[in-house]
């Protein structure tokens, strides 16, 4: 895969994207898509990528985050975490490297224990996990990289894990959606931007 030097945008910054399709300036974007890049300018401090990707297609990014915000809202058994942890599940099956950098550090943040979130995000099956937790991400993994093989016992397996069959709803619409994102920002080349790198390490949380 061919590598992109990164090259500077009309406001100074750099785009750092790797993306194959052009990347708007952020002052052609409609004022909520604007909005959404100040507000994680606020929070994070910079615009993520799959922002400045997605916003190739302005409508299409606002459907997919409004998307994204529903399904990270959190439940009793369906925490902010394990929703985070299933991103980086389905990520690392399919090799996505955006959503697998952005997601392992926003699931050690979750978490607050960078080193259960590191574990997780190279083998799962190795982070003494438990059964709740183990079920989720059987089930995410199995749906991603088995799909015709999921059955009604896999369901019941997160019934059995003390999920409602809300929550085994949204394990299912989270795992899925995340197959979608990921084969998006392979895609276009999406990279992950540095700063997630460094974020929620060891001392920092």
């Amino acid at each position: 895969m061919a590598s992109r030097t990164p090259q500077a945008l009309p406001d100074g910054s750099r785009d750092d994207t790797g993306s194959w399709f052009p990347v708007p300036d952020e002052a052609e974007l409609p004022d909520d898509l604007r909005g959404l890049f100040a507000k994680a300018k606020e929070r994070l401090g910079f615009v993520p990528n799959v922002f400045r990707v997605y916003s190739f297609r302005p409508r299409r990014l606002s459907a997919w985050f409004a998307h994204f915000r529903q399904l990270h809202e959190a439940t009793e058994q369906l925490g902010a975490a394990d929703r985070e942890m299933i991103a980086v599940v389905v990520s690392s099956a399919n090799g996505c490297l955006y959503c697998l950098v952005a997601h392992g550090a926003a699931l050690r943040e979750e978490l607050g224990d960078p080193i259960l979130g590191e574990h997780i995000s190279y083998d799962w099956r190795r982070a003494d996990l438990d059964p709740r937790r183990a079920a989720i991400c059987a089930y995410a993994e199995k749906l991603t990289l088995r799909p015709r093989e999921v059955t009604r016992a896999d369901l019941q397996s997160l019934l059995d894990s003390g999920l409602s069959l809300e929550e085994a709803w949204d394990v299912a619409e989270i795992a899925a959606m995340y197959n979608l994102t990921n084969r998006m920002a392979m895609a276009t080349n999406m990279l992950p931007n540095r700063e997630y790198s460094a974020q929620a390490r060891v001392g920092e949380v």
